[in-house]
């Protein structure tokens, strides 16, 4: 009889799952807990039914932020033990001198791993459904699309940790390894623009996202969720007593759930790596670091890239950073540090593959290398190689735009804020322009200054370009202002002056009939007390701060204004924004108007809507004097000490404070002042000539 080449062994697959029974066996057990406690709390509600629609939001829910976590940790325990013969010599020795070909130990493993992981979802979905039908809320689209997507993730991250387990020879480097692939995107560019911060001007974002696909778990939890439309109806109790209002899901669809079918795809292209690799790999590997030899360069200079750069980082900031003049590196120290730190790392990993500590002679030229490696990556940071200082992004290339300066957010699009977008454009590409004013010649004329209050000043500017692509651009700029400059075309001071105090900005600042806005909440605070405003009162509200910004009384940005807030009033109208077309619901934006001396139209309307009388009409400098004084602070312990309650306090209850504090003029006849109780035990001033009774 012919011979038959089997690819499956029905017994090692019988004992893999036996062996590993607790593993699957107390995944299953976990995961049943879920559907148990759910229906706990559903007969404890008194037997409510579930909508489909509600069920099917629960899945994507689940999907989309649950089976993610569980799974990239599950995967990797599934691997370890279906794998772990592997790395121990006598082990691999055994099972390669079984009547099973190599074929047969791959796909049963791999299966093996699968049936596993699968387990304790199919457990878990079962009682769930279970549970869902019992109330009326099994929804057949739902359960099939999370039976399809639980499937794929599993097949990608059960086949990334078997990729994993066939690079490494050793088994405590194989969730080393896939921890790592797993978030290997993410911590690179965190590493990266954390040096490039110390060199870019303008660059200060930890993390750009622009690989961040190559991290699976952040991507997956951040791409796709449960998209749900909703409706207001108006519901009855159990009990049959009350009507209230609640919104109820529509439609529920999950969003970028493709995604899901990409991985998949690439789990089942690992899994075919592996077996490549599985074919060609020497059972004397088992206890090496690394059991493939084309990836052990990747190791040393991997391990040796990583360490120069948080290595170098480190030694930099505990060495030099004290010492340096400036916002940025210096160069020469760091690259020293970064050689220090890259050593480390390349003779770390040269001592575990070649499991001895005489590696120096052999692998200098390597270090060489490592040493070359760091000055370049330094020259090409600070002579800005890749345009990243450079960088401002065409028109055509912008989703949204959001510019931070004059203490407000302002959020333009292309097709409807075309003109002001090139404006900004114009004013980034300015500052770029002026780098170097920016850095030397500004600070030290700001220090040579003898009037500074008048004619210089700081300020920050911060650019968020969101691509057409889905990428950001993030740049921030702390400036030095001059009035001079402020005069002269084509400086970004006069750029920036231009675009803040233009009339459009102006609306933009308060998002006045700004389509794309809703407004979420809305409070007024005054001296003495806040309130909530109405949707109504606030558009009221902010009708009249846009008349008062047409007739030029608000929203003029006075750059060099050194009294600050000391003339305006103690009123402030606080409205918190959502975007219309908003999925969470979460609040987008908030804006705070500070009423001011001369806003007549804004004085008219709160006094119109009941919400402020004359009495409420005073400034900053009259409820808050001591923070205006060089003293001030001096004086405010000693008022505390002398009536025995704060300024504050005393001006709610009194209106005044009494003559001779803070600036107020005082009674030749009668420096004293005395506080006693009142017939309602509430407490009236005895004041001296001058100053008036409360």
């Amino acid at each position: 009889m012919r011979s038959k080449t089997s690819c499956f062994n029905g017994t090692l697959f019988r004992k893999n799952l036996s062996r590993y029974w607790p593993l699957w066996g107390l995944a299953s057990f976990g995961g049943a807990m879920f559907p148990l406690a759910m229906l706990v709390n559903l007969l404890h509600d008194g037997f409510q039914l579930w909508s489909p629609l509600e069920t099917r939001q629960a899945y994507y829910t689940v999907l989309s932020y649950g089976v993610p976590v569980i799974s990239i940790v599950y995967a990797i325990l599934c691997a370890m033990a279906v794998w772990n013969y592997l790395y121990n010599a006598r082990s691999v020795g055994m099972m390669h001198t079984l009547p099973i070909r190599r074929e047969g130990l791959f796909v049963t493993n791999v299966l093996s791993g699968l049936t596993m992981m699968a387990i304790p979802y199919a457990v878990t979905g079962v009682l769930l459904v279970l549970v869902t039908m019992l109330f009326g809320g099994f929804e057949p689209v739902g359960v099939l699309v999370t039976v399809l997507g639980v499937m794929g993730e599993s097949l990608f991250f059960f086949g990334l940790a078997t990729f994993c387990a066939l690079i490494v020879g050793n088994i405590f480097m194989l969730p080393a390894l896939y921890g790592l692939l797993n978030f290997i995107a993410v911590l690179t560019d965190f590493m990266v623009n954390l040096l490039a911060q110390g060199f870019c001007f303008g660059l200060n974002s930890s993390y750009s996202g622009t690989v961040e696909w190559l991290s699976p778990v952040v991507y997956l939890v951040q791409k796709i969720s449960p998209n749900s439309t909703y409706e207001t109806q108006w519901v009855t109790d159990r009990l049959g007593s009350q009507r209230y209002e609640t919104s109820v899901p529509t439609s529920v669809t999950l969003e970028n759930g493709w995604l899901i079918a990409v991985y998949a795809a690439v789990g089942v292209v690992l899994m075919v790596l592996a077996w490549l690799m599985y074919r060609r790999r020497r059972s004397e590997s088992a206890g090496d670091v690394v059991a493939v030899g084309w990836m052990k360069p990747v190791f040393r200079y991997g391990c040796a890239a990583y360490s120069a750069i948080l290595g170098g980082r480190l030694l930099y900031a505990l060495f030099w950073e004290s010492f340096q003049n400036g916002l940025y590196f210096t160069v020469l120290p760091m690259i020293l540090c970064m050689i220090v730190g890259g050593a480390v790392g390349y003779y770390a990993a040269s001592m575990l593959l070649a499991k001895t500590l005489r590696v120096f002679r052999s692998t200098w030229k390597g270090m060489l290398a490592v040493a070359l490696g760091c000055i370049a990556l330094c020259a090409a940071m600070k002579f800005d190689v890749f345009g990243v200082v450079r960088r401002v992004p065409a028109l055509d290339g912008i989703k949204t735009l959001q510019i931070y300066a004059a203490d407000s957010n302002y959020y333009l699009t292309p097709g409807q804020d075309d003109a002001l977008i090139e404006e900004v454009r114009a004013l980034h590409q300015a500052i770029i322009n002026d780098k170097d004013y920016a850095l030397t010649a500004a600070p030290a004329a700001f220090e040579a200054c003898t009037d500074r209050e008048v004619l210089y000043a700081y300020t920050t500017v911060r650019f968020t370009y969101t691509l057409n692509s889905g990428l950001k651009v993030e740049r921030r700029y702390n400036l030095p202002l001059q009035k001079a400059r402020m005069a002269q075309e084509g400086t970004y001071d006069y750029l920036l002056d231009q675009l803040i105090n233009s009339p459009e900005m102006r609306q933009k600042r308060i998002r006045w009939q700004d389509d794309r806005f809703q407004i979420d909440g809305a409070w007024l605070s005054t001296w003495h007390n806040d309130q909530d405003l109405t949707t109504r009162d606030a558009n009221a509200i902010l009708d009249a701060v846009a008349r008062d910004a047409e007739q030029g009384n608000w929203g003029m940005y006075d750059w060099f204004d050194s009294r600050g807030d000391a003339d305006h009033y103690d009123i402030s109208v606080n409205i918190s924004y959502k975007l219309t077309d908003s999925k969470t619901g979460r609040t987008y934006d908030q804006i705070t108007i500070t009423v001011q001396e001369g806003m007549t139209e804004t004085v008219q309307a709160l006094k119109e809507l009941g919400l402020i009388t004359d009495a409420d009409l005073v400034t900053n400098q009259e409820v808050y004097p001591w923070q205006y004084m060089d003293s001030g602070w001096e004086e405010y312990d000693r008022f505390m000490d002398e009536f025995g309650m704060s300024p504050e306090e005393y001006y709610n209850r009194y209106g005044d404070y009494p003559a001779g504090w803070f600036g107020t003029e005082s009674d030749d006849s009668s420096t004293e002042t005395e506080i006693a109780p009142a017939a309602d035990d509430s407490y009236s001033p005895s004041m001296s000539a001058g100053a008036e009774s409360a």
